[in-house]
């Protein structure tokens, strides 16, 4: 059973948490890596480089927007294909296990359940602006 006291915490504490890890890497894309060397990697792996200055600031947009609670349910939907293209690109043909060479797809996977997670139950608790009503009201 679902206590609808506490779920929309819940669902705040992953959406904040998911939110600043995807902050995180994009500014590490940002910041340590920068728009040109992320393009010049994607570009390595065959991609179109302008899809690098995408992935940034789809990363940063859609964290911010899971932080804030500001249409949480749709920026989560919005990220999962940045995590799928990791997996394609770059982390699938390393196996599962994230420790391996070249970091495998766990990790990604964990995300991607998070993101679709949040992406059903709901906005949760403290969002800015819910996409839909939540049951719960604070």
């Amino acid at each position: 059973m679902i206590d609808l006291r506490t779920a929309p915490y819940a669902i705040l504490a992953l959406r904040v948490t998911v939110g600043l890890l995807f902050l995180a890497h994009g500014a590490l894309k940002l910041f340590v890596f920068t728009p040109a060397g992320t393009a010049q990697f994607f570009a390595s792996l065959g991609l179109p480089p302008a899809l690098a200055y995408l992935t940034i600031a789809v990363e940063l947009a859609g964290g911010i927007a899971l932080v804030l609670g500001f249409f949480a349910r749709a920026a989560a939907l919005a990220l999962v294909p940045i995590l799928l293209g990791a997996i394609a690109t770059v982390h699938g043909s390393a196996g599962f296990f994230f420790t391996n060479p070249n970091g495998g797809w766990e990790f990604l996977a964990l995300w991607i359940a998070a993101l679709f997670t949040i992406a059903l139950a709901g906005d949760g608790a403290l969002a800015l602006r819910p996409t839909l009503a939540n049951p719960v009201r604070e």
